[in-house]
């Protein structure tokens, strides 16, 4: 979790038997719980609950996790919704069975012994190694996802290696990519920590090793199937006191295989967060994409049209007290470089697709228990 929102310290546990030996210690249950409404300019009506005003459960979540032991595990199961800034709002319902299933995560973990100590291998249906903001909303500063997360994977199934050793972290992942069931992604992430913590560099990638296509996000609004894309982000995260603070910059290229062009995103974003107290924060999130190839190109990645371009700036204030939290999120997304602009069935907002900005307004209730 990249707050500011905090997970319960004490989730309900239950000891295993003695005879699981090395292998036993706690199994811990916790979850998240959360409903949300919002209020939104120009809807698209294109997916299921893109509506002006709307209500929705955000988080139906039961966490399932061992965490010592060489035998470690993590299993997800509920239901979620993937509130993304610029992308018309899908419905729980339609977001489970449109992307990863009442089980969105689940892994085995085996942790090295001895000699391997710093060693791990995960298996099963991974999160993703890509980016700096993670799958659920509980888990990040805003409430929406935002458009550089739009276009990174969200869960893989496959193989990661892990080594930690003091500040450097590095993991390597093959895996399925955006969920395709073809396992051609090789994804990578190495990360530093300085001053004790205080600083980290991450450098996170991704590719596909196949000329097979893939989708570039499961629930964009147009993306296109593109083949053999590489995405590449650079990450930098400081704390300091009350403050937490996080640039990125996002690099995206898809070779033509085929295709009359190319096509590539450049994209860069800053996260922050202020904490007043242990009940109040505050966080913003600022980001721009863009892309490039004229209409003659295929792809559409951001999926506003090829060649277009897109910023959003979001502002979340935030109240937790023990186990309940409320937040709100005002954002506002712009794109220029619209295809079929002023003619209806274009890539941008509104029923005609011909709206360049969208405002949103979501308020989200609920519990990490």
């Amino acid at each position: 979790m990249a707050g500011p929102l905090s997970a319960n310290p004490n989730p309900f546990s239950v000891d295993l038997p003695d005879w699981f030996g090395d292998a036993g210690g706690k199994i811990y249950i916790g979850g998240a719980l959360s409903g949300l409404a919002y209020v939104q300019s120009d809807a698209t009506h294109t997916a299921p609950g893109d509506t002006n005003t709307g209500l929705d459960l955000s988080n139906g979540q039961v966490f399932i996790q061992k965490t010592d032991g060489w035998l470690q595990f993590f299993v997800d199961v509920g239901a979620y919704s993937f509130p993304t800034v610029g992308v018309p709002y899908t419905d729980m319902t339609n977001t489970v069975s449109g992307s990863f299933g009442y089980v969105p995560v689940a892994y085995a973990k085996i942790v090295g012994q001895g000699a391997l100590t710093n060693f791990s291998v995960e298996a099963g249906k991974l999160p993703t190694l890509i980016g700096d903001e993670y799958g659920f909303t509980y888990q990040n500063m805003n409430i929406e996802r935002g458009l550089l997360w739009n276009v990174e994977p969200v869960v893989s199934r496959g193989v990661q290696l892990n080594y930690a050793n003091g500040p450097l972290t590095v993991s390597f992942s093959w895996n399925d990519g955006f969920y395709t069931n073809q396992f051609n992604d090789l994804s990578g992430l190495v990360s530093y920590a300085l001053n004790g913590g205080a600083d980290t560099f991450a450098f996170t990638a991704e590719g596909n090793i196949a000329n097979t296509p893939h989708i570039y996000q499961n629930l964009s609004i147009g993306g296109d199937l593109v083949n053999d894309g590489d995405i590449f982000d650079l990450i930098y995260t400081h704390t300091s006191g009350p403050w937490t603070i996080s640039p990125y910059v996002q690099y995206i290229t898809t070779p033509s295989a085929g295709a009359p062009s190319s096509a590539s995103i450049w994209g860069g974003a800053l996260l922050v967060s202020y904490s007043f107290n242990d009940n109040w924060k505050l966080a913003a999130r600022g980001e721009y994409e863009s892309s490039s190839g004229g209409p003659s190109t295929t792809y559409n990645v951001l999926g506003y049209g090829a060649g277009s371009d897109a910023w959003s700036v979001t502002v979340t204030p935030t109240y937790q007290w023990k186990w309940f939290y409320a937040r709100a999120d005002v954002s506002y997304t712009g794109i220029s470089g619209l295809a079929f602009a002023s003619t209806p069935g274009g890539f941008g907002f509104g029923r005609n697709g011909t709206a360049t900005s969208q405002v949103r307004g979501l308020l989200e209730v609920g519990v990490l228990f």
